[in-house]
């Protein structure tokens, strides 16, 4: 039989114990993390991207305007700001729910490549950038002195760093300027492809590049190394090689993808994948896909 001085012993032994263990819970989900979100809009691509220090990073839109549904859900109501937008290339499964996301969120900075392209959604597109460079004032902000909020438009080209607090973003391609260069179709290989770097987490966004890209990348002497990988082109054959693979040599892979008539993602895409081990989300199968690292373990959600 338990002695009455023992017995409450226990208890306030179990009760410290308890708090202690409670106390380290909490402070676990008080520690700044990234959380990367790879969205579920059909058959294109969009990632939203949350840094530790609550900066707001877009790359790509989708194809329609399901981007703002999942930026509702992703942010309050009242936050109408993204620090940053990454146009990959202006592709309508890419770039329609960026032209979504000028018109109803104030964008701080926009990257692209800056390629023109004939059409009447390119010239949409640059009719938005124009306005959100150079934005209008009413008798109210006139009257008050209060200037519009303005986005600063990026060329992007290898070698670039942006900085949001503790993330780093590494542009590793296009290798040269295209700013302003006619191209009647936007190649694959003209997109923007980014490294994402926190602490000991990063990932590669490899837009719709090709073999050809790829190789070009490498041979650049970039390093591609990272723990996720988001598949190149939906999981086309043409892209996501073997040598790519070898380099980047990631963990998790993440393939942006709905209905189609392309056979995406390819049985080829599949296969690489699996030869090297790596675990496989596809947004059509799994839907919304978060990643969340600390700086060194990740934690998927879908």
């Amino acid at each position: 039989m338990i002695k009455k001085g023992h017995f409450l012993f226990i208890v306030v032994f179990l009760f410290v114990l308890n708090f202690f263990c409670w106390k380290e819970i909490f402070a676990l989900s008080q520690r700044p993390a990234l959380k990367v979100s790879f969205l579920d809009v059909g058959q294109g691509d969009s990632v939203f991207i949350e840094t530790p220090q609550n900066h707001h990073i877009l790359i790509d839109g989708g194809p329609n305007s399901a981007v703002l549904e999942k930026m509702g859900k992703l942010l309050p109501f009242w936050d109408k700001t993204i620090d940053l937008v990454i146009l990959t290339h202006p592709e309508k499964d890419h770039m329609t729910g960026i032209m979504n996301i000028l018109q109803k969120y104030n964008v701080k900075n926009f990257l692209w490549t800056g390629v023109v392209k004939e059409g009447e959604e390119n010239k949409k597109l640059a009719e938005l950038l124009n306005k959100a460079q150079n934005p209008s004032t009413n008798f109210l902000t006139a009257s008050l002195n209060i200037k519009p909020e303005t986005t600063k438009v990026i060329i992007a080209q290898a070698g670039q760093e942006i900085r949001a607090g503790d993330v780093v973003i590494d542009t590793l391609f296009p290798l040269e300027n295209l700013d302003g260069k006619e191209i009647k179709n936007t190649s694959n290989d003209t997109c923007v492809v980014s490294k994402l770097i926190f602490k000991n987490s990063s990932f590669i966004f490899a837009c719709d590049i090709s073999f050809s890209g790829e190789k070009k990348i490498l041979d650049a002497g970039e390093n591609v190394s990272a723990n996720v990988l988001k598949v190149a082109h939906h999981g086309s054959k043409y892209s996501t090689s073997e040598l790519f693979l070898e380099n980047v040599k990631p963990e998790v892979a993440v393939i942006e993808v709905g209905k189609n008539n392309y056979g995406h993602p390819t049985s080829e895409v599949l296969q690489r994948l699996e030869k090297f081990g790596i675990k496989i989300f596809r947004t059509d199968k799994n839907g919304d896909i978060q990643i969340i690292s600390d700086g060194n373990n990740l934690k998927i959600i879908n």
